[in-house]
């Protein structure tokens, strides 16, 4: 019997034949370098071994490095999940600060050699180090996403980071999680260099003995940044100065996030009140606030939508995946020219067809407007953009279609058209070509009927606008082959999107859910409510906008028809409310027509459009304050219980689909931790009691699912009765 040696702890410290110390971090068991309380109790190892060389002349500078494609991924984030204590959590981060104050006062220059990715612990190990150089692949980046999860950068970051770079510099990373790319981290001080990636090693060690002849002393980060940066950080060493920054910068967030997130929050209270003192208190006070943030609900339910997404990105598990080189696109409008767009800017050769030269040539301009926009706010070279653009060909025939690996499906929104085009393009594709639809709300095995493969096709819902919505529902009917399934997920995964699989039916996941709730909005205006306290009251729940401002933004003539369709498939519960059926029989479009429930000036909100009243005045009574609780609920009992309907009949497989769906398609507020999971820290008793309430005032709309009132007899949650499958 053989024995192999056990890899040795991450990180390793060794020292070269130059008097170079190298600590890096290579984890044996994972892909990306974590920062667990075992490495970073070994990090603390390291550096003990790095300064006995450095007492011994061993040893002259240290470089921390990573062995594999990225630098270091973060903190454990199960490890904070699982953090109930908030004295437990601050002794563990003051753990982690002490071993990076270790490493800021080794006794000799410390350099930081990033490739890849450099986040979180990642990037607060970098700011403990004397310098930091940076590659220039694509893939190198720096952020705090930290704010993300309910926290704050707590083992030095958002004390070092905002004396390093100043201020006003460091508050998107901290405030609201932004990536910094190399260049611009060498343009604001945070890098001292910016290397090649195929030559980053060898430029590494040259920097690294350069700087153990300059010895110990560290550069200025303000001296190397622009002047118009040095003096905009002059201003912010006066109190005034630093104060007029937190003031606009404290409003923007409580504006953006309605106070909801308490890190943000946190972080500007420690800038105020430590940025200009010793930085063992502001240290001090990080660990308290973060501590603190740790255990709250925000906290829990942010840690728990990262691990929505980070099962989502596993997808289902297949033999042989399809790698998707070539895509059809059927239909050139603007859901076509988007999806275009998207896939040409992941490298992906896209053929759109029309039956018009005109919407070809209007798909390619969108989509050409899609990369200006990016060269516009610096996230592409015009080479680049160029060079994306070319991959989109467009054209009338099908012949563009045949080397294709999907096609998807965007023509207007009507069952006799779709079913049309989608078999005359199955006689066109290759057999191993998957065709999808990109419908919203029609039925997937209506269509299927029309072809000869049906185990070929699916539905691959994509959310407008294209390339900003991340939610895509990959719609299995009832012929859809599991690898079909599996290819148009991993599919939207290359694209950059959240995919969740979803059966066929009314309205899929997201619309089913949302209809009930918009349609519930129409009701309260007709119980007197105004437009903008039904919005108001949403917006405080935590939703982006209310829901008369999304039927502005969706479209409500778009509205009108999906409502009709619901209710048709659905019944009495989804009977469209008077308001809404009259609003859907004037000409008003909502913000692509200039006027709805607001009025929009350039595509922007302006005002609640006033004229709204008059417009439906037959159908609404005289104004009146509705109680802010009562509309709470009318507005969330539906939802939850369509959401439990959609369990019971199989549409959505887990509670974990649901809210993952909600989140990313419709903004349902993260901080909540989903539909469902929202739902149960009510408890399904409770959503049974106020349904059964609302039902016997206003009618069988509040009807209550059967699957509410048997989880509230079993003492039962969603999330314990419909837990999320162990693969994809």
């Amino acid at each position: 019997m053989t024995h192999t040696d056990p890899s040795p702890p991450s990180p390793t410290f060794r020292v070269d034949e130059r008097g170079t110390g190298w600590i890096t971090f290579d984890d044996p068991d994972r892909s990306a370098n974590v920062l667990t309380e075992a490495v970073m109790r070994r990090l603390g190892e390291a550096l003990d071994e790095a300064r006995a060389a450095a007492r011994e002349g061993a040893v002259d500078v240290v470089v921390v490095a990573s062995a594999k494609k990225g630098f270091i991924a973060g903190a454990d984030i199960d490890a904070i999940a699982g953090l109930e204590n908030p004295a437990e959590a601050e002794t563990k981060i003051r753990l982690g600060q002490a071993i990076f104050n270790d490493l800021e006062a080794l006794p000799v220059p410390t350099v930081a050699a990033v490739h890849g990715a450099c986040v979180g612990g990642g990037l607060e190990l970098a700011l403990a180090c004397d310098h930091r150089l940076l590659s220039d692949g694509s893939d190198t980046m720096l952020q705090f996403p930290e704010v993300m999860l309910g926290l704050l950068p707590a083992w030095g970051g958002t004390t070092r980071l905002p004396r390093l770079i100043g201020l006003q510099a460091s508050l998107d990373m901290l405030l609201a999680g932004k990536r910094m790319f190399s260049r611009k981290a060498k343009k604001s001080g945070l890098a001292d260099e910016v290397f090649p990636a195929d030559i980053f090693r060898d430029r590494v060690e040259a920097f690294a003995r350069d700087q153990a002849r300059r010895g110990h002393a560290p550069e200025d980060g303000n001296a190397v940044a622009p002047r118009l940066t040095r003096f905009l950080r002059a201003a912010e060493r006066s109190w005034p100065g630093r104060k007029a920054i937190l003031t606009v910068a404290r409003r923007k967030v409580v504006e953006s996030t309605g106070g909801h997130y308490p890190a943000p929050l946190r972080i500007l209270q420690i800038l105020e009140d430590h940025l200009a003192g010793p930085v063992e208190d502001s240290l001090a006070a990080e660990a308290l606030a973060a501590a603190e943030l740790i255990v709250s609900p925000v906290c829990k339910n942010l840690v728990h939508v990262y691990h929505l997404r980070e099962a989502a990105r596993k997808g289902p598990e297949v033999a042989e995946p399809l790698t998707v080189a070539d895509l059809g696109v059927l239909g050139a409008g603007v859901m076509g020219g988007g999806i275009a767009h998207l896939a040409a800017q992941k490298g992906v050769r896209v053929y759109m067809k029309d039956i018009r030269h005109e919407a070809v040539t209007s798909g390619l301009q969108h989509a050409r407007s899609r990369f200006d926009r990016a060269v516009q706010r610096g996230r592409m070279t015009r080479r680049e953009a160029a060079q994306r653009m070319e991959l989109i060909a467009g054209g009338l025939d099908y012949h563009g279609l045949r080397p294709a690996d999907v096609v998807v499906e965007a023509v207007v929104e009507r069952m006799d058209v779709k079913r049309q085009v989608l078999a005359e393009t199955e006689r066109h594709i290759s057999d191993s070509c998957v065709l999808a639809t990109n419908t919203s709300s029609l039925s997937v095995d209506e269509m299927a009927a029309a072809l000869r493969r049906p185990d070929r096709f699916c539905g691959m819902h994509f959310f407008n606008p294209v390339d900003r919505m991340p939610l895509v529902e990959v719609v299995r009917g009832a012929h859809t082959s599991d690898d079909t399934v599996a290819a148009v997920y991993r599919f939207a995964l290359a694209l950059g999107k959240v995919p969740i699989v979803v059966r066929d039916g009314p309205g899929f996941l997201v619309n089913r859910i949302l209809g009930p709730y918009l349609n519930e909005a129409g009701f309260l205006l007709g119980d007197g409510a105004s437009v903008e306290q039904v919005d108001r009251v949403a917006k405080d729940f935590g939703m982006p906008m209310g829901p008369l401002r999304l039927i502005d933004e969706v479209g409500i003539d778009v509205s009108r028809h999906a409502g009709a369709s619901l209710h048709q498939a659905l019944g009495e519960r989804l009977k469209p409310s008077p308001a809404l059926a009259a609003l859907g029989n004037t000409s008003l479009l909502g913000r692509k027509g200039g006027k709805g429930f607001y009025e929009y000036e350039k595509g922007r909100e302006k005002q609640i459009d006033e004229s709204i009243y008059e417009v439906l005045g037959s159908v609404l009574p005289t104004l009146r304050e509705l109680d802010e609780n009562e509309i709470r609920t009318r507005l969330l009992m539906p939802m939850v219980n369509e959401a439990a309907r959609i369990l019971e009949e199989g549409v959505a497989r887990s509670a974990a689909d649901v809210d993952l769906g909600m989140i990313m398609g419709t903004g349902f507020p993260p901080f909540r931790g989903g539909l469902l999971r929202f739902a149960d820290t009510l408890h399904p008793r409770s959503i049974l009691e106020k349904s059964r309430e609302l039902e016997e005032a206003h009618g069988p709309r509040f009807a209550v699912a059967p699957l509410v009132a048997s989880l509230a007899e079993e003492d039962r949650t969603f999330y314990e009765a419909f837990p999320a499958p162990a693969h994809g």
